[in-house]
């Protein structure tokens, strides 16, 4: 895993260390402060390359083409407002997504299903423990937006969302995000309502590098992928993570998200 990660940067395979212990702590302050953090040069440049160089042609070959209209919950059945309420403004999201098994001898999923980075990420949320989801196809993906194409606002199912950038646009294709837009019990539709009619000043935009790992509150921060400009495309991994064993989406949202419900064994 050295040769895929920087562990001299950042030591996930030094749990007792005292350099593992400072940068944990160091992470759980940026989630207090910010709602995130980023761990820039993650992934080391050669082996981000190798990666983009394998994966980018499976996405004319092998990749869903997610073009979905959707509210900002991807749920049509809000019970506390009505179907016209502005909260719940249709949205248009467009991107190529490989599945977790169009990829299972990837670069991501080796990263992905490595123990220590769930145990970091546990650590840095104050978790005892995070399972990689038993989802044949969410657990891990690989997206990728064109020119024009965008992962609109939304807010995710799980507490916590962990990306790994791995090709970034030319210009465009900026990461943004509004965090505690909304709490546990306080879905505050005043303010979802505010952000999308593009009025609420505490939106910031992130730029990012190829290699870095992502891990934000994606559950309560709504966020959204602007549309990229020129040839390259934005090339981004998703990591599932969550705090129990055995979840996974069900037939209904799968179909809605890869177009279809079982892995290509049949699994699922």
């Amino acid at each position: 895993m050295d040769r895929i990660l920087d562990l001299d940067r950042y030591p996930l395979d030094a749990a007792d260390s005292s350099e593992y212990r400072d940068l944990v702590a160091a992470r759980r302050q940026d989630l207090a402060t910010h709602g995130m953090f980023n761990l820039n040069g993650f992934a080391r440049p050669e082996a981000v390359a190798r990666c983009v160089a394998e994966i980018a042609p499976l996405f004319e070959t092998a990749a869903y083409n997610h073009k979905r209209a959707h509210n900002i919950y991807f749920d049509d059945d809000i019970a506390d407002l009505a179907p016209d309420h502005p909260a719940l403004r249709r949205l248009q999201t467009t991107n190529r997504t490989l599945c977790a098994d169009r990829i299972p001898d990837s670069m991501v999923t080796r990263v992905y299903e490595w123990p220590p980075l769930a145990a970091f990420l546990a650590a840095t949320m104050g978790m005892p423990r995070l399972y990689p989801m038993a989802d044949p196809l969410a657990r891990v993906n690989v997206m990728a937006y064109g020119e024009g194409e965008a992962l609109n606002w939304h807010f995710d199912r799980a507490e916590f969302t962990t990306t790994l950038l791995l090709q970034a646009p030319e210009s465009g294709g900026a990461f943004q995000y509004r965090r505690d837009l909304r709490a546990e019990g306080a879905p505050n539709y005043a303010g979802v309502e505010r952000l999308l009619a593009g009025a609420d000043e505490a939106v910031r935009t992130l730029p990012l590098a190829p290699g870095t790992l992502s891990v934000f509150k994606g559950k309560y921060t709504a966020h959204r992928v602007t549309p990229p400009e020129g040839p390259r495309p934005r090339i981004v991994a998703v990591f599932s993570y969550y705090e129990r064993p055995g979840v996974a989406f069900d037939a209904a949202e799968r179909r809605g998200f890869y177009g279809r419900a079982e892995a290509l064994d049949g699994a699922g």
